[in-house]
């Protein structure tokens, strides 16, 4: 008996910086599966921040449709603006017009998925540029921790870190509170990396790191792979050579814990919020978090 407490109370206390590290989690949703969850507050904490994921062809008339149910249910909803998608000024006035009378103050904006823009914005800093966000609380942007091969072809981050250190600047010549929303990744030392690399070269934004939450694994490669996911990656392919893991859901428990632990002996380390992308379902992903101790809702500071 005396060994079992033993174990209960090294337990606990191997859980206690990822409890801390998954305070004010946020989660991504899109109109279609939002559709299917009938009540937001039997999985989620009061005031999470809900994304709202805007895939091409998702009539605008749904996405608001989704952000009003959301927030009335008593939740911060950050829809997305994909700058590619946007025809033009006067669409974007129109989308951020609707969004206000539904009460939503804060976006994610990005470049988007699509090769060719379909009009006057390619990227999100003209987005910030635009002023038509003036009068948010909260403006977050795209980060990639191994890169993007759609922004620098040529395998390097040229071209991604001088976004950063743009997108760093105007936050600082803003109101609006602003973060940088990450890719998602399957291996904690690439993303320490680039975090310290960050703070070296002088980028203030505060990094929300995109985890991919509990799924198939099959159904974690098939997005990693048209997601773009880097160098972490190898973490599934290992996973799936492992003939008695293949069929074994994949849970985040590994990455989080040992992002976890830096953070709590770093305290000072960039990563402000863990960000899911509930690949296996939101219910899945929900229950996942709750049991590892992430329902203490959204801290004071977001």
């Amino acid at each position: 008996m005396a060994l079992f407490n033993f174990r209960r109370k090294d337990d606990a206390a191997d859980a206690q910086p990822l409890e801390a590290f998954l305070a004010g989690y946020s989660i991504e949703v899109m109109p279609r599966t939002a559709e299917k969850i009938e009540s937001f507050r039997a999985l989620l904490p009061l005031g999470t921040r809900v994304y709202v994921a805007h895939i091409e062809g998702t009539p605008i008339e749904d996405m608001v449709a989704t952000a009003k149910r959301i927030g009335a249910e008593g939740y911060a909803v950050m829809p997305h603006f994909p700058a590619r998608i946007i025809k033009d000024r006067a669409t974007l006035a129109d989308w951020v017009a609707r969004y206000k009378d539904v009460g939503v103050r804060q976006a994610l904006l990005l470049a988007g998925g699509v090769t060719t823009p379909h009009g006057d914005y390619a990227t999100s800093m003209q987005l910030l540029e635009s002023g038509a966000f003036d009068g948010f609380d909260r403006l977050h942007v795209a980060g990639h921790p191994e890169g993007n091969r759609d922004i620098d072809p040529d395998g390097s981050d040229k071209m991604v870190m001088e976004a950063a250190h743009w997108k760093s600047a105007f936050s600082e010549r803003t109101d609006a509170q602003m973060a940088m929303a990450t890719q998602f990744c399957f291996e904690a030392q690439p993303v320490i990396d680039w975090v310290n690399r960050l703070e070296a070269e002088g980028i203030k934004l505060p990094v929300h790191i995109g985890i991919a939450g509990p799924a198939k694994l099959q159904t974690l490669i098939k997005f990693a792979i048209a997601c773009g996911v880097g160098p972490s990656l190898r973490v599934l392919q290992k996973r799936a050579m492992d003939v008695t893991k293949l069929l074994l859901p994949y849970a985040p428990t590994e990455v989080l814990a040992a992002l976890a632990a830096h953070k709590a002996a770093n305290p000072g380390f960039g990563i402000e919020q863990v960000h899911f992308f509930p690949l296996g379902g939101i219910k899945t992903n929900a229950e996942w978090v709750t049991e590892n101790g992430g329902a203490s809702g959204v801290p004071a500071n977001a």
